[in-house]
């Protein structure tokens, strides 16, 4: 099978306004489950108690998740820690029970429904403070990375477009949070580190059609910039189509194969994909061409005896 876009003509900057009712909608519903829901933080942010134990043989992840949600303990994170003997299990703070009162009840749960020979290795208390300055570093990061993006794309092109690619990122990580705080998915360093990737993944995508839209006002001098960015984007949209399906393929494998330690990571990543590659095509070129980009803006007319006139 062969895609084959080299003649698609898809008015794409003609539907920007039903595409604006669409990413309004989304971002209004995103922002509300937000301020009146939150996200659903994980021991990272929180705090909580980090809990080691040791099995004589291997065993599989899911019986201990398993025997660990019957007990009560439905809401702790559970990964190999080195082998597959060793186990690592975080659990978030509980009312009334402190760090040892935490682990004794873990290894009692491990112990009475498990293989023998179940042993605690190691109990450590994550505070909350550790959290909260976790969750205050990790925004900056996103903000600073934002503000990197806006310098580095009103350098390279022009500062409409600059706005037009951080309205198309900030479009893209509302929404992307705004789906976590709607299902009520745990967020954890792990997801913040996919949004980071989501930011880039999308950065690139709108770099790549903004470049094209410069390409093509130096060669389509008589179209209007309407028709240019829709040219521009079908150019490219088979690029994006591939990147963005072979992308999909491999997140997709590690939300179903990579286990549950990486599977609100991949979901992160899988819809941040999706909504990247939407914001790439119906909001950057929408957005730059609504604040007023046209060939006058990137190609300055120079007149002629210009050089002239400085002279005294």
């Amino acid at each position: 099978m062969q895609l084959n876009f080299a003649n698609a003509n898809i008015n794409f900057l003609g539907q920007r306004r039903i595409a604006m009712v669409i990413s309004g909608l989304l971002l209004l519903a995103s922002v509300l489950f937000l301020i009146f829901r939150g996200l659903n933080f994980g021991i990272d942010f929180t705090g909580g108690t980090l809990v080691e134990v040791g099995y004589p043989e291997p065993v599989a992840l899911e019986e201990v998740r398993d025997q660990l949600e019957e007990g009560g303990y439905g809401r702790a994170t559970v990964q190999y820690f080195g082998t597959s003997r060793d186990v690592l299990i975080r659990l978030a703070p509980r009312e009334g029970q402190n760090t040892a009162d935490l682990s004794e009840g873990v290894l009692r749960v491990l112990r009475s429904g498990g293989p023998e020979g179940v042993e605690l290795r190691r109990v450590e208390f994550v505070g909350p403070q550790v959290g909260e300055e976790l969750r205050e570093k990790g925004g900056l990061a996103m903000i600073y990375a934002l503000f990197g993006i806006l310098i580095y794309v009103a350098l390279r092109f022009e500062w409409r477009f600059s706005l037009g690619s951080v309205a198309a990122l900030v479009h893209d990580v509302v929404i992307t949070l705004g789906i976590f705080s709607a299902l009520w998915l745990e967020f954890d360093l792990a997801v913040l580190a996919a949004i980071l990737a989501v930011i880039g993944y999308s950065l690139n995508d709108t770099i790549v059609v903004y470049d094209r839209i410069r390409e093509n006002f130096r060669k389509l001098r008589k179209d209007a910039a309407e028709t240019v960015m829709n040219k521009s984007v079908n150019q490219v949209l088979a690029r994006t189509i591939v990147t963005s399906a072979t992308t999909l393929l491999v997140l997709l494998c590690l939300y179903f194969l990579g286990g549950a330690v990486i599977q609100n990571f991949a979901l992160a990543l899988i819809i941040g994909v999706i909504v990247g590659t939407y914001s790439s095509i119906y909001v950057a070129a929408a957005a730059a061409l609504m604040l007023g980009v046209d060939r006058k803006v990137l190609l300055p007319v120079k007149k002629e005896g210009e050089e002239f006139d400085s002279l005294p």
